[in-house]
């Protein structure tokens, strides 16, 4: 059976979808255990765990895409599998937007603003390490 242009086009469709879909999920439930695994460990007096796990996924997501680039020869949809998926489910800044909200309605505007700040630029400053760390080894 051969399949036509929009056929092919249909199945790498459902692959890739099927590749978010399966790291999201693995993401999601990793996110929901590191986060109550750390709540169980610092306490939830501020969300530590969310924090984390946007820092730690913000490095390993630098880390992915250095190693892609420098070759990690990966298929197409496993890269999508780890990025937008593992990792895309693993943080989330929608949990982080809850957070903050929740700090601000219990008027931690301190702990609220620390936590912005942190989150963003020490994320954004985490995948910058990944790249570099990533780059230092492949090349």
């Amino acid at each position: 059976m051969f399949l036509t242009a929009q056929g092919c086009a249909r199945k790498i469709a459902m692959q890739t979808i099927l590749a978010i879909a399966a790291g999201g999920a693995v993401g999601a439930v990793l996110r929901h255990f590191s986060n109550n695994s750390i709540a169980l460990l610092l306490g939830t007096s501020f969300p530590f765990g969310i924090l984390l796990i946007n820092i730690i996924g913000s490095f390993l997501m630098g880390c992915a895409v250095s190693a892609f680039a420098y070759g990690w020869d990966l298929s197409q949809h496993m890269k999508i599998f780890l990025t937008v998926g593992l990792l895309g489910g693993f943080t989330t800044f929608s949990a982080f937007s809850l957070d903050v909200i929740n700090l601000i309605e219990k008027h931690a505007y301190m702990s609220a603003g620390i936590y912005v700040f942190a989150s963003v630029v020490v994320s954004v400053i985490a995948l910058v390490a990944g790249m570099l760390i990533v780059r230092q080894v492949m090349t």
